[in-house]
């Protein structure tokens, strides 16, 4: 029997919380790492959840050493990176192992990884990445449900992200870094979670060029050499825990965050009625009755798509109607209809919701099956009357480390009960 949570709702969030190293950089930076033929990188900040869990088993299986010398700390090295398919059992599992592929062949000039799972919020295919390998002169073609590509003579070239897609723009970024000559991003992501993985390239002795504008210019270097890093905090988690206060009520300060990274998130919870207020790395939330407040999903630095579910959830509790439009995945409201068994009133069409707020949620069981809505239904279910258990808690593990923890520690009432059995 899968994990789950039992949270009875109704108390009062208080007190601090520590946000950690941002999932989405850390991903790129741990792969990133792997670069390095020489040295080894001590990586800071890095977050215990699922999804780094199975990368760093990827790259064991390739040939790299990975140890996590304390709770946040990683420390890799990757002399001995020789072989060139990724276990498919592991990269199946997650959606950062494209990034592997990009690692593969610029240290190998070839490779294997299986194309990625992740959550079930609409297609993300590897088309684009696809492109851009080609792009710089590798041949990669999916055959039984795996990115291959045999021995290659990468070199740079010009090359357009569409949709200024991040996954891509890192995935270029990661296989340009040895690439001979020069490669040159237009509509690149802008995204912080970019300049961090610049920023840690060029510390190996990378040249990276750009990162948070459109256009990022790398030029390949012969080898890289392994540095030491910290990864910036997780603007999503900090957003996350920021919204959860808002549904739930109470005051909760957030440490270890880039105000600068939350601004559109910050300007919308103001909007909303709440109080925020920026205090160098700390940010304090003090939850005041909610008002109607439409939102629109955009590339940095509009509102991110990550936290459009969490969004959802606390428009749920709002006094009038708003509207959610996403325009990055097309099937990211499917967590809603396990919010409607929670009483909230919504409305989907196509990539279009209307929340007409309720007085309260009521608790129920329902089911996560994906990073945020997972999130979306723990942030309902704090503000909830009664017990509401969130089953399918894996995919919640994903993206947030020990949210179970985190939670109780601000006064929440909520448990992890796995195989019947509370811990």
């Amino acid at each position: 029997m899968a994990a789950k949570f039992v949270v009875r709702g109704g108390n009062r969030l208080s007190g601090t919380v520590t946000i950690g190293g941002a999932k989405n950089s850390a991903l790129p930076i741990v792969t990133a790492a792997a670069l390095a033929a020489e040295g080894e990188s001590i990586l800071e900040n890095v977050p215990d959840n699922s999804d780094i869990q199975h990368l760093c088993k990827i790259l064991e299986a390739l040939g790299c050493r990975v140890e996590r010398v304390a709770e946040t700390t990683l420390r890799i090295q990757a002399q001995h990176l020789e072989n060139h398919v990724a276990p498919y059992h592991l990269a199946r599992r997650l959606r950062g192992s494209t990034y592997v592929m990009g690692l593969l062949l610029a240290r190998l000039g070839r490779g294997e990884v299986a194309c990625p799972g992740g959550c079930e919020i609409g297609a993300r295919p590897v088309d684009f990445h696809l492109k851009g390998f080609r792009a710089l002169g590798a041949d990669v073609v999916v055959e039984h449900g795996a990115m291959v590509s045999q021995k290659v003579n990468l070199r740079g070239g010009r090359f357009y992200v569409d949709r200024a897609s991040v996954g891509t723009t890192v995935n270029m970024i990661i296989t340009a870094a040895l690439t001979p000559g020069v490669t040159v991003l237009e509509n690149a992501a802008c995204e912080p979670e970019i300049v961090d993985l610049a920023n840690f390239i060029n510390a190996m002795g990378g040249r990276v060029r750009g990162a948070g504008t459109n256009t990022v210019r790398i030029e390949g270097v012969d080898r890289l050499c392994g540095a030491r890093h910290e990864i910036i905090p997780d603007r999503i988690e900090a957003g996350t825990y920021m919204l959860m206060t808002a549904a739930a009520g109470g005051e909760v300060v957030l440490e270890n965050v880039i105000p600068e990274h939350l601004g559109t998130v910050i300007a919308k919870l103001v909007e909303a009625g709440q109080e925020v207020e920026e205090h160098g790395d700390t940010i304090r939330v003090k939850a005041r009755p909610i008002r109607a407040v439409d939102v629109e999903t955009q590339v940095y630095p509009g509102f991110p798509t990550d936290l459009q579910s969490p969004w959802v959830a606390l428009m749920g509790l709002a006094d009038g109607i708003s509207v959610v439009q996403e325009t990055i995945f097309e099937n990211r409201f499917g967590f809603t209809n396990e919010l409607i068994r929670m009483g909230a009133k919504i409305k989907v069409d196509r990539n279009t919701g209307i929340i007409r707020g309720v007085p309260r949620y009521t608790g129920a069981p329902v089911e996560a099956r994906d990073i945020r809505g997972g999130a979306a239904l723990v942030t309902a279910a704090l503000a909830a009357e009664g017990v509401t258990e969130v089953s399918g808690v894996r995919y919640i593990d994903r993206g947030y480390t020990r949210m179970e923890e985190k939670l109780s520690a601000l006064g929440a009432d909520i448990r992890r009960v796995d195989n019947g059995c509370e811990k």
